[in-house]
């Protein structure tokens, strides 16, 4: 019970920088115009905020946390560390995920002829400015428990 309520509290938490978030993903869409899908997610599949259009946010973020865990088990069984990143690309386009921070990700939607070398630069820029807004509220979480 106790750990069920600590999780909720966590969630609200993630959820309150979800303005700051989803202005992190808007101006990402505006520097690759070739996205046409932007996610942010906690690692558990929570969406923290999302601006797409004809996708199902809450499905994306369910599999992005079940691509997470076996992204985490193969780069770590491998000896290449910890998760970074995740590259899928489809006859459509390509499915891009970051890690954001300790407890979020950066999932991306882009069409085909966008510049992967470019993806990751901007994904990784705003995976980083993500991480530390989420990975913020959590840490004020810590702190005010910490005072009372």
């Amino acid at each position: 019970m106790r750990r069920a309520l600590r999780l909720r509290a966590e969630r609200r938490l993630l959820m309150s920088a979800e303005a700051e978030v989803l202005g992190e993903l808007r101006r990402l869409r505006a520097r690759l115009p070739q996205l046409t899908g932007a996610l942010a997610a906690s690692a558990d599949g929570l969406v923290l905020a999302h601006d797409t259009v004809d996708t199902e946010a809450e499905g994306v973020a369910a599999l992005t946390a079940a691509a997470l865990g076996v992204a985490q088990r193969m780069t770590e069984s491998t000896g290449q560390g910890g998760f970074r990143e995740l590259l899928v690309r489809g006859e459509a386009g390509y499915v891009a995920t970051y890690a954001a921070g300790g407890s979020a990700v950066l999932t991306l939607l882009a069409e085909p002829r966008i510049n992967v070398g470019r993806l990751h630069l901007e994904a990784r820029r705003s995976s980083a400015r993500i991480g530390e807004l989420v990975d913020g509220a959590l840490d004020r979480k810590d702190l005010n428990r910490n005072h009372s």
